[in-house]
């Protein structure tokens, strides 16, 4: 709606976990090779931990489009709400296995029999699975046996579970240890600072088509970075809510009153705002 008012191309701004708007910042570069390395490597498991709109799905999209690109199998489990029998059945159908999908023994035995016939080519297969501070016992106890099938040059599938802050706390559980010792590489997103938040924001109004950032003053954006916490997703529902308002009141720029009552819409809460609202108890406004 305001692509054109704005000189945009498109919406900067968007939830959806869009590879080409990754903005490249130190971590996420950084977990991004870890992923890449340990899938090329064979390192077995990678976990992926961080808070709830730090950007864990669009680095597993990016994942998703270089497996695609090198041709290399793999199965993607979104759903953690799945009992052990559903979740090999997910897992036939995103390997194509020629089997009876509903067996978990068959299922297993095909599966077993394509990794071993890839491995021998020297090529690898990877799991990945989102959501995973979700699954129940059952069901992560199944991933880490598959996590044992390898022969003497590595481990015959790569798997990566993502998740929550919960999922590193619920691997530090004693019936969890052993899925523990078997994660070989660990990557962790963080909210941004101060500095990546301006970053990011004109990263994805330059990928949109406006070069450069003209909309948010350098006092808009620390205010809008306490409010969001620097969380990405946050970040986004923001700025997409303050482009919508300037354009409904024909203004270039954002201002502190439109981020003030973009953050009352979207009901924002930050240390601030919970003293501003004791002291306009406290005066009856």
């Amino acid at each position: 709606m305001y692509n054109a008012f704005f000189g945009l191309k498109e919406n900067p701004f968007e939830l959806s976990p869009d590879p080409a708007f990754l903005y490249r910042s130190t971590q996420h570069e950084e977990a991004l090779a870890n992923l890449l390395y340990g899938v090329q490597s064979r390192k077995g498991f990678i976990a992926l931990t961080g808070e709830v709109g730090t950007g864990k799905t669009t680095m597993l999209e990016c994942l998703r489009d270089f497996l695609h690109s090198q041709q290399i199998p793999f199965a993607f489990v979104f759903n953690s709400r799945l009992t052990p029998d559903q979740f090999f059945e997910m897992i036939a159908y995103d390997f194509d296995l020629r089997c009876s999908r509903t067996s978990k023994m068959e299922v297993l035995f095909a599966l077993n029999a394509m990794l071993v016939e890839r491995a021998n080519q020297g090529k690898t297969t990877v799991l990945i699975v989102d959501e995973a501070h979700n699954l129940e016992w059952d069901v992560l106890e199944e991933i880490r046996l598959l996590g044992n099938l390898e022969n003497r040059r590595g481990k015959l599938m790569q798997i990566i579970i993502a998740g929550q802050p919960e999922l590193d706390r619920k691997l530090e559980a004693p019936n969890f240890r052993q899925l523990k010792q078997r994660i070989a590489l660990r990557c962790q997103l963080k909210p941004f600072d101060q500095t990546e938040t301006a970053l990011y924001i004109a990263s994805r109004l330059a990928k949109a088509g406006m070069a450069t950032q003209t909309v948010f003053s350098p006092e808009l954006l620390e205010e809008l970075h306490a409010r969001s916490h620097g969380i990405p997703r946050i970040i986004n529902l923001v700025c997409d809510n303050l482009l919508l308002l300037a354009f409904a009141m024909e203004s270039k720029v954002g201002t502190m009153e439109m981020l003030d009552e973009v953050s009352t819409d979207l009901r924002l809460e930050w240390p601030g705002n919970r003293t501003r609202h004791k002291e306009q108890y406290s005066r009856g406004d």
